[in-house]
């Protein structure tokens, strides 16, 4: 305590009674001294306290909830409470933020190398053999890579679900259509959409939890197979990957939590024709991982947050949907779900369905150029807005409009609002990103 001001008058001040408890957080650690003390600012009740402490062996970060006890003209720590679910997940987020690997880039370079082939390290007992020239895939590697490539639907795919959402219009104009493909129905369409989403890494864990046999077919169990056969080719064990600093991408570092990112619809992933080595492909990868993570964690993160204005939605999911294009190139769709608890008037009249969905669709086509969807469904009503920086596509997407709105009245709802608008609308940031730099400084 302040050595200026007596200590009984300054526990008087924190009204604190002798004997009685009572939460304090750590606001500032300072001066340290021997081993096991330090010299804490407390938070309590409100007030400022600083205070010479023998933590002993307890480690105490800024931040920390402590539980404190007046003993007469002393304050003892009883314990520190472990860190809330949302500050441990907030933390791990923090720490994978700066290290993300553009998923649909990450995978451009692995798939490059089924052809390329890899170049062996030269720390390596491989790579000292190889002297570094590039050599074909070895065939657990090749394999891994093969089944990661299954994952990932088709353009021809995407036509025809697109085209079942459209009412069975075509999508593409006569001088640039591709052969149709077969439109599905309605309900293997959306099948397939929950399959892609289900398989995209969001939830793998929990699907693996769940999964009695066999491993499930899925996006981030795929590439973890991946990296474990290159660490058997180079002879390492499976913990070797954890020393790995995982090379991330430009536009992920400069907005690491805007969803959807204005980099997909901005960029097209480029692959150089230099082969990368198999340290440069373990350490993408690993950045692929963590943007998958981090999807995870910051999804997490939106579905528990409130505010005072805002009620928070009951869930947020953020999920990177990579898909093949012509060439059997990756490419990225961002998709943002939210579910919220109806407030509204309709959810007052309409007491069977209190859930309004929130859909935002961002991806940057080869020949139709940079899209974004935002669709709000609930309460039996329906509103689209689309979005398209070319002046051909916008053209075409207002040619669909009519036959969509049949399309939705057609199965009992009212269409409130669709339009079509020129450009990109500007990704928000989510404000987490500030409260993490709040929480760091």
């Amino acid at each position: 305590m302040n050595p200026a001001i007596p200590a009984s008058a300054q526990l008087a001040e924190l009204k604190l009674a002798n004997r009685e408890t009572v939460l304090a957080r750590v606001a500032e650690i300072s001066n340290q001294q021997a081993p096991g003390a330090s010299r804490l600012l407390l938070d309590v009740r409100g007030q400022s306290i600083a205070v010479n402490a023998s933590i002993g062996e307890t480690a105490l970060a800024t931040g920390d909830w402590v539980k404190i006890m007046r003993a007469d003209n002393e304050l003892q720590l009883l314990g520190k409470l472990a860190p809330a679910a949302e500050s441990t997940i907030a933390r791990a987020l923090a720490q994978r933020l700066p290290w993300q690997q553009s998923v649909d880039a990450g995978l451009m370079r692995a798939f490059a190398t089924l052809t390329a082939g890899l170049k062996a390290d030269a720390s390596t007992s491989a790579g000292s053999a190889l002297s570094g020239a590039a050599r074909p895939l070895p065939p657990g590697v090749r394999q891994a890579i093969e089944q990661l490539v299954t994952l990932l639907p088709g353009r021809q795919t995407l036509a025809s679900l697109a085209s079942a959402a459209a009412g069975g219009q075509p999508l593409t104009t006569p001088a640039t259509a591709a052969p149709t493909p077969a439109t599905a129905s309605g309900a293997q369409a959306a099948e397939q959409v929950r399959q892609w989403i289900s398989q995209s890494g969001l939830f793998a864990e929990s699907r693996t939890a769940r999964a009695t046999d066999a491993p499930p077919a899925d996006l981030k169990l795929a590439v973890g197979r991946v990296i474990h056969q290159l660490l058997e080719y180079q002879g390492q064990a499976p913990n070797g990957f954890n020393r790995l600093t995982p090379i991330p991408s430009p536009e992920l570092v400069q907005s690491p939590l805007q969803f959807p990112g204005a980099a997909v619809t901005g960029r097209t992933p480029q692959v150089t024709a230099e082969p990368v080595s198999v340290g440069q492909m373990l350490r993408l990868l690993a950045g692929v991982l963590n943007r998958i993570t981090v999807n995870q964690l910051h999804s997490q993160v939106l579905s528990g947050r409130t505010t005072a204005d805002a009620p928070a939605p009951n869930s947020t999911l953020l999920i990177d949907l990579p898909w093949l294009n012509q060439n059997n190139e990756p490419r990225l769709m961002q998709l943002r779900v939210e579910e919220k608890a109806g407030q509204n008037e309709a959810a007052k009249k309409n007491p069977s369905g209190k859930t309004e969905w929130k859909l935002s669709l961002a991806m940057n086509l080869d020949q139709a150029g940079p899209m974004h969807f935002d669709v709000v469904l609930g309460f039996g009503r329906v509103s689209a807005r689309v979005w398209a920086e070319k002046q051909s596509t916008l053209h075409q997407a207002r040619g669909l409009l009519p036959g969509l709105r049949r399309s939705l009245v057609d199965i009992g709802l009212e269409v409130t609002d669709l339009e079509c608008c020129k450009g990109i609308p500007q990704g928000a940031t989510t404000q987490l990103e500030h409260r993490l730099v709040d929480t760091r400084a």
